[in-house]
């Protein structure tokens, strides 16, 4: 299933994408207020059921919807660096024989067609292409080989990154974390209809200009082996965001260096799982305090 998160004139919803082509249709699913995290923290059962709830409302033309994050509020954002050979190459560093990991901030959650913000605070924003994993069952100790039960789906993912903040501390966390520097999406896509995470094109295109394209198969630390590692040390939740690494192309590497401006246009392409587009904008700075 391709499970959705939109708006409707205003109102939130969620739905399966049926034909995720030129003709995709958003069934609607459940009642006002449901969400996609509440429905994987409901269960698996809960998850299941979903495809027998398709056909109680007429579907939705996509042109009519705008479609959302669809985990807007994860409990966690976890981010893996470094983790493509050759990315590590145009870093001119050497592989770890760690993994290397960082948190996101939550609030950094943008909609897979969102506005990304150049913010006043910096002039390198850069772009980073992943799949996303999302997290289905709260659990801990997973050996590698069972990591696949408690993945409920994947999502594109852009961890756009503010490289002069990011380098500022060992943790990243601020440069990893500015408002709207985590787009995702277009949907979850839950794990069943993907046969090999490990088997997956990635492409990121800027102004229409391939700057990314690599396949999942070249991560140096797999999908499983980083859940078995993050799970050795805490508990991760439904809903949890599980960022998997950018392969080379990152703008930072280029010569001359090529970051974000405004205008700038964004796409991110995942086989099997789908494509998020987002559009750059100088960041309007206004003190806000609720």
């Amino acid at each position: 299933m391709r499970i959705a998160a939109y708006t409707l004139n205003g109102k939130p919803g969620i739905g399966i994408v049926e034909d995720a082509g030129t003709n995709a249709v958003v069934h609607p699913l459940g009642n006002a207020g449901d969400t996609i995290r509440a429905i994987l923290e409901a269960g698996a059962d809960a998850l299941a059921g979903l495809a027998a709830q398709a056909g109680d409302a007429d579907p939705l033309p996509m042109s009519a919807v705008a479609l959302q994050a669809p985990i807007p509020r994860p409990g966690k954002i976890l981010a893996i660096g470094l983790n493509y050979k050759a990315h590590v190459e145009e870093t001119g560093r050497e592989v770890s024989p760690h993994q290397i990991w960082f948190n996101k901030q939550r609030t950094c959650i943008t909609g897979p067609y969102g506005i990304i913000d150049k913010p006043v605070a910096s002039d390198m924003v850069d772009y980073e292409g992943e799949l996303v994993a999302v997290i289905g069952r709260q659990c801990r100790h997973v050996p590698a080989k069972q990591a696949h039960e408690v993945i409920a789906g994947y999502m594109v993912g852009n961890d756009v990154s503010v490289r002069d903040w990011q380098r500022r501390t060992p943790t990243m966390q601020m440069g990893k974390s500015f408002d709207t520097h985590g787009p995702t999406g277009p949907w979850l896509v839950t794990a069943d209809e993907i046969d090999d995470p490990q088997a997956l094109q990635i492409t990121t295109y800027v102004n229409g200009e391939v700057r990314q394209r690599a396949s999942t198969g070249e991560m140096i630390h797999s999908i499983a082996d980083q859940i078995a590692h993050l799970t050795t040390a805490f508990t991760l939740e439904p809903g949890d965001l599980i960022f998997t690494g950018t392969p080379q192309g990152v703008g930072v590497a280029m010569d001359p260096p090529q970051f974000l401006k405004d205008g700038d246009v964004v796409r991110i392409e995942i086989s099997g799982v789908g494509a998020i587009e987002n559009r750059v904008k100088n960041e309007v700075a206004r003190t806000m305090i609720a």
